[in-house]
This record gives structure tokens, C-alpha cells and sequence, in this order.
């Protein structure tokens, strides 16, 4: 079956309010085995609203509006709704005693315009709301079942999970499970080379690549009646992924974020670590230390944007800078090896790069950074060239120095494992 979300409210054409909504249904919906190929945004407009409504029920079994539900003049979606199908709106005597209740127990008088909330289209199925005064609705039309759910994040999603939920899981029969495998150290173009066999025979389950920064996620998505036999259909594919990229694959749990693979890595190898930043300025210790339980193995940061602040904090030698600059393979070099001297961490890692706007030269534009790690004394230094603006090439530069950190930590126990 096919659903198709509307939010209305013309703050969310403005941009004065994030559209969590959008996200938070069309994740659940996928979840309850529907497919959704449209959304929409439309203001608080009779004559668009019910333009938006008629092509969506036009075109897809079930049609999922939130927001418009309120007291006020310019909340029309039930009304728009009701005028659609075809529904006269009547006072439903259920809603109004919660209404008053709603009101009672908060000590306050409910305004004139506080019915208007009570009264449904003629033949509606009525979702109570447990955590406000606007009551959900389902209509069931001849061309496609309409869904009326309040806009506040905090009515909606407890009446989506509570009403709206089992009706639509009646309604498919089946559910949607996916697993997401998180690579990093392979651009998507040769990721999605690697599995293009498997993108072109897909049936159940499917694959689809997604590019991150800095990283390269695969969902597998399978759909059966159960989510164990879902589960069971994914698992041989996660497999045949594991083959194919081995070590570049840092997860396949949803919730494990780079740094927190980088952080386990660390933890289970006994590893203490320090950042050494210019260009970053604290961002990739920021990220790092987002991670529960980082205190055991981080030692610290250092943000050394000055050449003086290399100089003095980590020791780059004056020379190196002024014969390499302090954008270089040599001063990056420098500052991992100082501030491995200075905190005896195991693990070390530095940073540093022309991010721009300005500052970038022919020999040295902007986009260029020098990353090196330092595990046990053993020094690695990249040179990496991105691109876009200031924030794109800082944020860039930190997960390719989680990359390159998870990288030369990997390759110093592969060695030391087998004597390479």
C-alpha cells in the first residue's frame, strides 16, 4: 500500500519551525510495510489545501495529514478534509467531555472556539488524544483513507504510535525492516560498484547506497509479515557486504556513529588518545568526546591555531613552519609527535589545513589539510584536498581524521598480529 504525507501549516513554509513530523512518520510508515512517493507542505490556505488532498487521494491508498487540528480560524485541515469526502462535521459528544475535562483539570475555562475541536466529519473513526484537546480522525473514503493527526510532536507521535499504528498495521499485513552497514575509507562511486550485482538482481531484500561525509552507508531493506522473518531475509546480504568490504565496514548497528566505532576500537585495545588541532579548531575532539564512557581513553585536546601555539604547546620547531609553512606534511608530523611527547598518549592525532575563505595560494589552496597519526610511535601523514565552504572542508577534515585514526590503529595490530 501506498502513503502519502501532508503537513500543513504555513510556519513550516516560512521556516519557522523544523518539519520533525516529516521525518518522524515517513520512518514509521516504512516501518508498517507502507510506501510513501509524495510529501507535501501547504499553508494554512483552503483553496491549496484542498488542491494537495484531492491529488493525494488521487493517487495513494492512504493519505496522512498532521498540523491544522487547532481552535483557531486558520486551522482548516479538518474542515478542508470534511468538505473533500464529502462529510457534514458534527459535535461529537465523546471529544467535547474530554475537552472539558482537559480544562477542568488545568483550573481554566475552555474559549467558545475550543468545540470547534469536537466536531468530526459524519462517519469518522475518532483517535482520542491523551496528551491535548485536538481528537485524531480517520476517514475512510471510497478513494483512500484520510488521517487526521495534530501537529505538536508531542500529541502526535504518542496518537500515531497508540491509534493511528494498529490501524495501518491491519490495513498491510506486513512490515518493513532495515539494517544499515556503515563504511568508511571508500567513496560511494566504488562502493556502489562493488555491489552493483546485487543492486541489479534485487528484489526482497533491496539495497540502496547513501553518501555521508567522509562515509558510505548500504540499507538493506527486507518486508515480510513478521519482523523476525524480515530480519532473517537481511541477514545473508548484511553477510556477503561483510566479505566484500571487510574492514572498511566500522558498523551495522543503527546507533553507532564513527566516532563511537573509533571509540570502542580504543577502549578494547587499551588505548589512550590526544587531538592536536588547527584548522578544526576542537571540532573532532568535540565529536569524540559526544561519546559516553570517552574519559577512559581520552586524554585531552589541544587547539593550537597559532604558529606560536604550535611552537610553544607542541614544539614544532620554528624552522619547520617557516621552510614548510604551517600547512604541511612536516608541521603536521610535528604537532602529533609534540603532543605524543607532551601527554605520553598512545594514540595521537593532528590537524591541519587551510579551510578558508581566504588564506589559499596556487601551491596551497583552499581545501588542502594534512592529517597524521601517531600509534605507538608510528607516524602516518595524509594530504587530502576538499572541497565547498569553510564549514564543508572543517567538518571534512574531522571525519577523515577519524578515518585515518581507525585506519593506522587497525594496521598497527595487524602488524604486530602477524609480524608484518
Amino acid at each position: 500500500m501506498t502513503v502519502e504525507l501532508i503537513n500543513v501549516g504555513t510556519e513550516l513554509l516560512l521556516g519557522n519551525i523544523v518539519n520533525t513530523n516529516a521525518a518522524y512518520l515517513a520512518e514509521r510508515c516504512a516501518d508498517l510495510g507502507l510506501s510513501c512517493y509524495f510529501q507535501s507542505v501547504v499553508g494554512d490556505n483552503e483553496e491549496r489545501l484542498i488542491m494537495v488532498l484531492e491529488q493525494a487521494m488521487g493517487r495513494s491508498d492512504v493519505v496522512i495529514l498532521s498540523g491544522g487540528l487547532g481552535p483557531t480560524e486558520d486551522d482548516l485541515t479538518k474542515e478542508v478534509a470534511a468538505k473533500v469526502c464529502g462529510r457534514k462535521l458534527c459535535m461529537d459528544e465523546d471529544s467535547r467531555a474530554r475537552i472539558e475535562r482537559y480544562f477542568a483539570d488545568k483550573g481554566l475555562e475552555p474559549t467558545e472556539n475550543n468545540w470547534k475541536q469536537a466536531l468530526v466529519p459524519e462517519g469518522a473513526l475518532v483517535l482520542e488524544n491523551d496528551n491535548g484537546t485536538a481528537p485524531g480522525i480517520i476517514i475512510e473514503d471510497e478513494r483512500a483513507r484520510v488521517i487526521l493527526l495534530p501537529g505538536p510532536p508531542g500529541e502526535l507521535e504518542p496518537m500515531f504510535e497508540e491509534k493511528a499504528a494498529p490501524y495501518l498495521k491491519g490495513l498491510t499485513g506486513e512490515v518493513i525492516v532495515s539494517q544499515t552497514v556503515k563504511i568508511c575509507g571508500v567513496g560511494e562511486s566504488r562502493a556502489e560498484t562493488m555491489v552493483k550485482d546485487l543492486i541489479d538482481t534485487q528484489s526482497n531484500p533491496t539495497l540502496a547506497t547513501y553518501a555521508k561525509t567522509g562515509e558510505v552507508h548500504i540499507r538493506v531493506t527486507a518486508s515480510a509479515g513478521e519482523p523476525k522473518e524480515a530480519r532473517k531475509l537481511i541477514k545473508p546480504v548484511v553477510k556477503e557486504l561483510k566479505n566484500r568490504f571487510g574492514q572498511y565496514i566500522y558498523s551495522t548497528e543503527e546507533d553507532t556513529t564513527l566516532e563511537k566505532a573509533v571509540v570502542d576500537l580504543l577502549q578494547a585495545n587499551k588505548l589512550t588518545l590526544v587531538c592536536a588541532e588547527s584548522c578544526t579548531g576542537g571540532m573532532l575532539s568535540a565529536r569524540l568526546t559526544n561519546v559516553p564512557g570517552v574519559s577512559e581513553i581520552f586524554k585531552g585536546g589541544f587547539v593550537t591555531y597559532s604558529n606560536k601555539a604550535k611552537r610553544k604547546t607542541l614544539g614544532v620547531k620554528k624552522g619547520v613552519i617557516q621552510k614548510h609553512g604551517a600547512v604541511s606534511r612536516h608541521t603536521a608530523e610535528e604537532m602529533v609527535k609534540g603532543a605524543a611527547f607532551v601527554t605520553k598518549a598512545d594514540v595521537t592525532v593532528a590537524v591541519t589545513g587551510i579551510a578558508g575563505p581566504d588564506g589559499g595560494t596556487e601551491e596551497k589552496p583552499v581545501g588542502l589539510v594534512y592529517i597524521a597519526c601517531s600509534v605507538k610511535g608510528n607516524v602516518t601523514v595524509q594530504e587530502y584536498h576538499f572541497k565547498g565552504n569553510r564549514a564543508r572542508i572543517r567538518e571534512a577534515s574531522v571525519t577523515a581524521a577519524l578515518v585515518l585514526l581507525r585506519n593506522c590503529v587497525l594496521e598497527y595490530f595487524s602488524k604486530v598480529t602477524f609480524g608484518k
